[in-house]
């Protein structure tokens, strides 16, 4: 019995212990992390950034600090921390060139890529080198990397070239099996997100209006590697009809598609002669992390705000587990923002981010009346990225001025309310029974027992109605256009950036740096600087966030890398009673390939 207790005890002191142990290295890798994040970056000379495509992209990054702790975070990649990493090393004298590392990457857009490759052709106006390696390009990653010096690949790699395709899918069929139907009003005969859940196959309108974005953002990809390259369009089409990434290798080379094939181990030696460093001296590289942490030059002048919105538009954040991850638009918070962006004397000019397929009709308008009170104190501008479409035009549309990429994603002015019908799935699938009585002709409109009737469809039909002549209302003010000039480009029509510019949805096309300079502009101001908006939260309280949604937020993960391209239509299948009964919204992701 002594020896029990013994052995009791000692187990219970060695779990303590433990624990003990583990919250100090909890403590002491907090204390790491805090003064990694605060510490500034002192470039040595000869450095070079290292941009590694090897990761998702979204506008701003994102960290999962628990698994920061013990070395298993994940981190997104931030399209704003890119660009930044790549305007100060062009900027800073120690920063003598880029190397760009081909991998997995997994862009939000092609209008990101676009930015990124843009911000690597100024950074070359600088006289500095950029040079790029992989064992096998992807399209998007060769895209970036074909703005390089030297493309170097790996004599057994792989260049993907194949051109862009897209197949929707649908599920309605697949539904039907279950018992369930979705019954559909909308306006627009352009607006095809529905049909993933009310088709089996793509409508003509949609068929068109894809055909047509894809082709143009193609052409994008084609002449700027055509120019980069010297290669011309028609061989680079040729190329992608003939699916040259089974070719030798060597014929990347014969195509100029790329300069050398060279090993990893090779790779060191070439970017030490374009340093002019002996074989014994090392090669002082830098990160896109490392690169925010880099002293700038005081801030000067007036401030030009940056708010960044992106992600689904929504009226509630999303609770609890399996609600749908990812970054979103809560109308009511983004509206209270923008009032204190209002208010702010300091704040000369608002620039708004958007890069969101839309959402909540009811959030969009939200946003945009705040967008509308903000621009009686200020100037406003919105810089649309990946995409700026149906909500994310109906929030962007009052702005004095807006800028789009070439290849933004934007208009889709329509709306939609779909209204998912169980009673199949319940009374032929389940055996589920049902009765009724009532006091007057509608008194059970939404029971589960049924679809909705005639009558109450033609109710449907006159509020989704109403709402589209509202959200078309608001773009015939803020674009100072008639109703008949916006009706011809509206009906749900999505539409590229440049093709919006000549349509007048956008005043200009470029990226968020030309944003800022238009806002600076328009509120007079000789000398500025910008700062973003909201501001990120700190590490502690992305820890306390963590803790109440660590399980939330792992189910979400699993779900998401179970079901694929699937993720999106099942959240909002599950959401739907949540969500706003007006939908303006695209399809959930830009389905190219």
């Amino acid at each position: 019995m002594k020896d029990f207790f013994k052995f009791v005890f000692a187990t219970v002191v060695g779990i303590i212990v433990f624990t003990l142990i583990m919250g100090i290295l909890a403590v002491m890798s907090i204390v790491g992390m805090v003064a990694s994040t605060s510490a500034t970056t002192t470039l040595e000379d000869n450095s070079v950034l290292v941009l590694n495509l090897n990761s998702a992209l979204e506008e701003r990054s994102s960290e999962d600090p628990t698994g920061m702790i013990f070395g298993q975070g994940s981190t997104t990649m931030g399209l704003e921390d890119v660009l930044n990493a790549i305007k100060k090393a062009k900027d800073n004298d120690k920063v003598k060139g880029i190397y760009i590392e081909a991998g997995s990457f997994a862009p939000d857009s092609p209008a990101s890529m676009q930015a990124i490759r843009k911000a690597l052709v100024d950074f070359k106006k600088s006289g500095k080198w950029i040079v790029a390696y992989g064992d096998q390009y992807s399209q998007g990653t060769y895209y970036i990397a074909s703005v390089a010096d030297h493309i170097w690949l790996n004599p057994s790699g792989m260049l993907d070239w194949h051109g862009f395709g897209s197949t929707p899918y649908y599920l309605k069929d697949a539904l039907a099996k279950f018992g369930v139907q979705v019954q559909l009003a909308k306006v627009g005969s352009y607006k095809s997100a529905p049909e993933t859940y009310t088709a089996n196959e793509m409508s003509e309108p949609n068929r068109e209006q894809v055909m047509q974005y894809i082709m143009g953002i193609w052409n994008n990809v084609l002449a700027d590697i055509s120019a980069s390259r010297k290669i011309s369009t028609d061989s680079l089409n040729a190329y992608a009809d003939r699916l040259i990434a089974f070719e030798n290798p060597q014929n990347y080379v014969k195509y100029k598609m790329v300069d050398k094939l060279i090993y990893t181990d090779e790779v060191k030696k070439e970017v030490k002669k374009l340093l002019k460093l002996n074989d014994d001296e090392d090669i002082h590289q830098v990160g896109i992390a490392d690169m925010q942490s880099v002293k700038e030059a005081t801030s000067k002048g007036e401030q030009v705000a940056v708010y960044y919105a992106y992600g689904d538009i929504v009226d509630t954040p999303a609770q609890g587990a399996l609600m749908g991850g990812g970054h979103q638009i809560v109308g009511n918070e983004v509206a209270k923002d923008l009032q204190k962006l209002a208010d702010d004397d300091d704040v000369k000019a608002v620039v708004i981010r958007v890069n969101s397929g839309g959402g909540s009709a009811y959030a969009s308008e939200q946003i945009w009346r705040a967008v509308k009170l903000l621009k009686a104190k200020k100037p406003v501008v919105v810089s649309m990225g990946g995409m700026a479409a149906s909500g994310g035009y109906y929030m962007s549309c009052e702005a004095n001025w807006i800028v789009a990429e070439p290849t933004t994603l934007t208009g889709s002015i329509g709306i939609f309310g779909m209204f998912p019908d169980f009673s199949g799935l319940l009374t032929q699938k389940l055996g589920v029974k049902f009765d009724e009585v009532k006091t007057n002709r509608n008194a059970t409109f939404g029971t589960m027992a049924r679809p909705f009737n005639a009558e109450e469809m033609s109710y449907l039909n006159g509020y989704i109605q109403r709402g589209y002549e509202l959200f078309r209302k608001r773009v015939c003010d803020g674009r100072k256009q008639s109703v008949e000039a916006i009706e011809k480009v509206a009906q749900g029509h999505v539409w590229l950036g440049q093709d919006a510019l000549k349509i007048k949805l956008v005043d200009q096309l470029g990226g968020l740096d030309d944003a800022v300079k238009k806002a600076a502009d328009l509120a007079k101001l000789e000398q500025y600087h910008a700062e973003s908006y909201p501001a990120k939260q700190g590490l502690m309280d992305q820890l306390l966030n963590a803790t109440t949604e660590a399980k939330g937020n792992y189910l979400d993960a699993q779900l998401r890398a179970t079901l694929g391209e699937f993720y999106e239509p099942f959240i909002l299948m599950k959401t739907m009673n949540q969500q706003n009964v007006i939908q303006a919204r695209i399809p959930f992701k830009l389905n190219i390939h």
